[in-house]
């Protein structure tokens, strides 16, 4: 065996997972702390996506107001018991995707929520700038293809790397919570309102001062 029950205790304070998990995945992974919070993430995936198929139709709306007022937050997110949702660790997961709302300014929750029309138009223009910078045709859908990737990560909530934890998306954030929980959650849909928003204003970053604030209080 090449680690110790120490490695093991660290790896759970770091994953969440339970230690029976932890101490497979570091067997599986020959004592590597890396290869063995891969492999827990990867099994994550994995045992959340079957539970994918669960009817959740109980949850929370939570709520986020920016100091000030300058910017709020409804986000509807589901789990399948009332149970659990009247739990303080469900209503975290609704904090902290609220604050993710008001931080990063998604236009939609996941990928296929993006309407063809608009992703189209975006996928023009980004041909359109490769041809600019003068790049060779035969490269062009692979740049396309790599710049939809960053778009995704602006405009979905589901692809964006978490606020608090950059390190992971949301979906993978969604993806522990549901080995935690034990429950199927999903974000259904949200609303975000930003003051003065359309009308001619001073320009201020305000989603970055949200993001700012939030490192701050951690």
């Amino acid at each position: 065996m090449n680690f110790t029950a120490k490695d093991v205790a660290e790896l759970r304070a770091k994953t969440n997972a339970g230690m029976m998990d932890c101490k497979k995945a570091l067997t599986e992974s020959d004592g590597d702390f890396e290869k063995a919070m891969v492999w827990l993430r990867e099994k994550g995936i994995a045992a959340a996506s079957k539970k994918q198929s669960r009817i959740a139709s109980e949850g929370i709306v939570s709520s986020y107001i920016h100091m000030g007022g300058k910017i709020g937050v409804l986000v509807e997110v589901n789990c399948e018991t009332d149970f659990v949702a009247k739990t303080d660790a469900f209503q975290e997961i609704g904090h902290d995707v609220a604050l993710q709302i008001a931080a990063a300014a998604p236009k939609y929750v996941r990928i296929e929520d993006v309407p063809t029309e608009e992703l189209e138009k975006e996928k023009e223009i980004l041909r359109n700038q490769a041809l600019n910078e003068g790049k060779p045709a035969q490269i062009i859908e692979k740049m396309v293809e790599g710049r939809v990737k960053k778009f995704y990560q602006d405009v979905c909530l589901m692809e964006q790397p978490f606020v608090k934890n950059p390190e992971m998306t949301i979906s993978q954030y969604i993806n522990e919570k549901i080995l935690q929980i034990g429950e199927k959650i999903s974000i259904r849909r949200f609303v975000r309102y930003e003051m003065g928003e359309g009308l001619e204003k001073r320009q201020d970053n305000l989603a970055e001062e949200v993001a700012k604030q939030m490192k701050g209080n951690n």
